[in-house]
């Protein structure tokens, strides 16, 4: 499909004569997604017609306890912080955004009275302002109203250096301001495609003023509710223990009629994933369980007890190996992994390309994830239109000997290689998880064969994934050569995620390590590239310009794509659940409930 026959195609669901279902069945056809083919709608002034879920409870609460079992518990509930899906997850039950993502890319109202649209006039023609109208009567958790004062002051505090938020990036390029109590304006400093950022989906969550106002900027750490959450959610808080559970109770002042189903609410952490799939899907201990890395076999056989079922959501995560561009080993300024510092064998293109060459992603996927992944060359996966066509992977032992062999590095007595006194020996690390450990097996074996010496490092997933800034063992620390974990947008346009990759969002010392780059990776053209990308408003040009900074980043081999994985989860046999893979699990646990 050509760019005039797209442009007629929007026309004609203007005019009403193409419905925007034919609109999105057509998109299908030629490998459209349906989240990127709502965008597209979107921008072009067709509003958003979100998915109906069907909610059958008709009285709140009732449903007694709903038990959680998260095998990466939440270490903190501040949204603000949460580094890991495993905090934004514990932060979504007590707090809420003005509107969240469904499975097919359509914005909810949250917080918000109405979704901006250009034909109601919420999103500015010029793409540099959008106007959201809060619903009224909504109540913080301790029966302070919310209202417009709370929107702006969580772009004062999230755009704060001082604050060192993690969700920064979605609010230091726009400025939020009060219209009335009841009205925000969002303007922006460039025409915004994407204006869906701010205030929207597990970036987007809101904490109250009067509580955290004390506590902004260089004081945010030390709020007492950032483990004591005061929100807007279905559920009030009762108790936490970082690491190992969050208790809460009925919010029975929601604003969602006859919600939330359940009564309480318990989410224990702790354990790993297998135990956490056989306690939903064999004994039916628990009602659902998160994040299931497991081996499909395993999970089939659990599923045959009949307790329980496996929920497959696409998504767009990617398993994926960073390499360090910093040198781990070297201490500036009391800093390990510094900016200041240049890796010694990591920023050689060749041992790079040797690298990217050595990882059997058909192995991984076959013996290990089965249905669960796909074997990708791209960091971008999904929406399916801006996945890259360019890109190709190869398992390539031999070559990646040759390279190394062309790059002068020579292998030692101990048959590892070297090059000007720098050996070709990594520290591989990751959390402990079943098939993560066998990942880094097969990865280690087949850089055996070309001279590359891999040292295993496994750490708790409470550890590698924590949000504790004296923690040396965290993944945005990068204390190692090479890591591995599953990272994906969740929104359905990824030019915000892919702020991953710009320079200047590196994760140091200076920003509590809480920068998106993990990586330290630098690249000039690709920092050009985002930045126009971010004030494209035409679709076909801005997805033309993310697919070229996935090319970057796959061609530079910032990162090592692995597999395209789904979201994979388990549920009890009579529990209802609205999930959706641009979201985090809890965006809409006020809707589940049991059937009879």
């Amino acid at each position: 499909m050509n760019e005039s026959d797209l442009r007629r195609l929007i026309s004609n669901v203007k005019r009403g004569r193409l419905s925007r279902r034919g609109f999105i069945q057509r998109m299908a056809a030629v490998g459209i997604a349906a989240p990127f083919a709502n965008q597209i709608l979107s921008l072009s002034g067709v509003a958003m017609a979100a998915t109906p879920f069907t909610y059958k409870p008709t009285k709140r609460g009732g449903g007694g306890t709903l038990k959680l079992l998260w095998w990466q518990a939440p270490t903190l509930l501040n949204p603000h912080f949460a580094t890991g899906t495993k905090d934004q997850d514990g932060s979504r039950i007590f707090y809420e955004p003005l509107a969240g993502w469904d499975a097919e890319g359509n914005l909810v109202p949250q917080l918000a009275a109405e979704i901006p649209s250009l034909e109601n006039g919420g999103v500015a023609k010029d793409g540099k302002s959008v106007t959201w109208k809060l619903k009224k009567g909504v109540k913080w958790h301790d029966g302070q109203p919310f209202t417009a004062d709370d929107v702006v002051f969580n772009w004062e505090y999230a755009s704060n250096p001082a604050t060192a938020a993690v969700t920064s990036g979605s609010y230091t390029y726009n400025k939020a301001i009060k219209v009335d109590d009841y009205t925000v304006r969002v303007e922006f400093n460039r025409p915004t495609p994407f204006w869906a950022d701010p205030f929207v989906g597990a970036l987007g969550m809101l904490i109250p003023k009067h509580i955290f106002a004390p506590f902004i900027g260089a004081k945010a750490h030390a709020a007492p509710a950032n483990l004591k959450p005061v929100g807007t959610g279905p559920f009030k808080f009762k108790d936490f223990r970082p690491g190992e559970y969050v208790s809460a109770v009925i919010n029975t002042d929601y604003h969602e009629p006859n919600k939330p189903y359940f009564d309480a609410l318990e989410m224990k952490g702790g354990g790993d994933a297998t135990s956490a799939a056989r306690a939903v899907l064999e004994t039916g201990e628990y009602d659902y369980a998160w994040n299931l890395q497991v081996e499909w076999r395993i999970l089939q056989q659990f599923e045959k007890a009949g307790k329980g079922a496996i929920q497959l959501v696409s998504s767009a995560n990617v398993e994926h190996i960073q390499l360090n561009n910093t040198d781990p080993n070297k201490v500036v300024d009391g800093e390990r992994s510094s900016i200041k510092t240049k890796h010694p064998t990591l920023t050689d293109p060749a041992v790079r390309k040797a690298l990217s060459l050595l990882i059997d992603k058909k192995a991984v996927q076959d013996y290990i994830y089965g249905p669960e992944a796909v074997a990708t060359p791209n960091y971008i996966n999904a929406p399916p239109r801006d996945y890259s066509k360019n890109t190709h992977w190869e398992f390539n032992v031999a070559k990646a000997n040759e390279i190394l062999d062309k790059a002068g590095y020579k292998k030692g007595s101990d048959g590892i290689r070297a090059k000007d006194g720098h050996k070709l020996k990594y520290v591989f690390q990751t959390s402990i998880n079943g098939p993560r450990q066998k990942n880094q097996e097969i990865v280690k074996q087949a850089c055996a064969k070309a001279g590359i010496a891999i040292d295993i490092k496994a750490i708790p997933a409470t550890v590698f994934f924590s949000s504790d800034l004296g923690n040396p063992d965290t993944y945005p620390k990068f204390y190692a050569d090479l890591q591995m974990y599953t990272t994906g947008s969740n929104v359905p346009d990824p030019w915000q995620w892919m702020k991953s990759f710009v320079s200047t969002e590196a994760a140091q010392k200076s920003n509590n390590w809480e920068g998106r780059n993990i990586t330290r990776w630098n690249n000039a053209e690709y920092d050009k590239i985002y930045a126009e990308a971010g004030a494209e408003m035409d679709p076909i040009k801005h997805t033309a310009m993310l697919i070229k900074l996935n090319d970057l980043v796959v061609d530079n081999v910032a990162v090592i794509p692995e597999l395209h994985r789904q979201n994979v989860s388990a549920t009890a046999k009579n529990l209802v659940v609205h999930l959706s893979g641009w979201e985090d699990d809890m965006w809409d646990v006020a809707s589940w409930y049991r059937n009879a």
